[in-house]
């Protein structure tokens, strides 16, 4: 990844995408019309790249945003990198595409510039996001990944997604696909939880040596929602390594946790709803981490999960193995590990 002569970095299709992205999931709380707000803010102050998706339930407000910046001059269509995602009861291959054309529809859009399988573990079809039966646990679906896979082809295929891609994935499952028999084409990347506490060291490493770019998400530590996020989980940005670092660099620890991503070569998504944040996120590429400084950095790695949203999962789930051939003395999903 050259950030001196580049923002962008080639997928294995062609495309480019954008190193530095506009999250825009937003917790319950927030009302929607934020999510709109922000995406401005960020299209006005330089981010392309927004990620999104069919379960953040915000598409309308963040298509209506796009619309208006396109429509008042301050980007084409074309300027803009868009990212949705399919949602895990839309993973059976007949209704991959009744997904994504939700989502178009919603955003006011032809196409989007790439579209990824959400989470690797499927869920009953239905107008519920999280499926439940009488006793409060979830309903899970058999589907083959590899028949997902093949419908998000054919998206790619009829224009609808310029790539495709996937996200929670880890190296067996991406393995799955890439020993597809018929493979049309590969997944141009794998968006995980990366940041200093999880730096996925070993997946990034196998990513790069099938040509997948690594996207981060929760590269800032997350947010602090307890539907997700356990209240006891450490503030990444509160770190004394961080903060030192930061200091020398006259940064905040929020941009040297972002620049340490690109620096690694890895794509990273910055989310926040403050306007002055929003900003701070986008001032990445006018200074440089030092090898030692990168060092320093890989150091804080402690596997440490802010998202505990695979945990819940497992509490709930009898038989993870339907959706991927997991080892039956492993009743984990085999997306929590590396």
């Amino acid at each position: 990844m050259d950030l001196k002569h580049s923002r962008s970095v080639k997928l294995n299709d062609g495309n480019l995408m954008p190193v530095l992205g506009f999250g825009t999931f937003a917790s319950k709380e927030i009302p929607k019309s934020k999510a709109a707000e922000a995406t401005k803010v960020a299209i006005d102050v330089g981010f392309r790249h927004i990620d999104a998706a069919y379960f953040y339930q915000n598409e309308e407000e963040v298509g209506q945003a796009l619309r208006d910046k396109m429509a008042d001059g301050t980007v084409k269509r074309e300027d803009l990198f868009y990212t949705t995602k399919i949602w895990i009861t839309f993973l059976r291959p007949e209704l991959v595409r009744q997904c994504l054309e939700r989502s178009l529809k919603k955003l006011g859009l032809d196409y989007v510039d790439l579209c990824i399988i959400h989470i690797p573990i499927a869920m009953k079809p239905g107008e519920e996001l999280l499926p439940k039966d009488a006793n409060g646990k979830f309903i899970f679906d058999t589907v083959d990944i590899r028949d997902t896979w093949e419908a998000l082809e054919k998206c790619k295929d009829a224009g609808l997604s310029k790539s495709i891609g996937v996200s929670n994935f880890n190296h067996k499952q991406l393995e799955l696909i890439l020993n597809k028999p018929r493979l049309k084409y590969k997944p141009t990347c794998n968006q995980v939880e990366c940041h200093p506490y999880l730096n996925q060291s070993k997946l990034l490493e196998f990513c790069k040596s099938k040509d997948i770019v690594l996207v981060a998400y929760s590269a800032l530590g997350s947010h602090r929602d307890s539907s997700w996020v356990s209240s006891d989980s450490p503030y990444l940005l509160e770190d004394p390594v961080l903060m030192t670092i930061a200091k020398k660099h006259n940064q905040t620890p929020g941009q040297v946790a972002l620049r340490y991503q690109l620096q690694r070569g890895v794509v990273v998504l910055a989310k926040s709803f403050n306007e002055k944040r929003i900003k701070e996120n986008f001032q990445v590429f006018d200074f440089e981490l030092t090898p030692e400084d990168m060092k320093t950095i890989d150091s804080l790695n402690r596997n440490f999960r802010y998202s505990q949203m695979a945990l819940r999962y497992l509490r709930s789930c009898n038989n993870f193995a339907g959706f991927y051939p997991v080892q039956k003395e492993d009743p984990r999903p085999a997306w929590l590990h590396e």
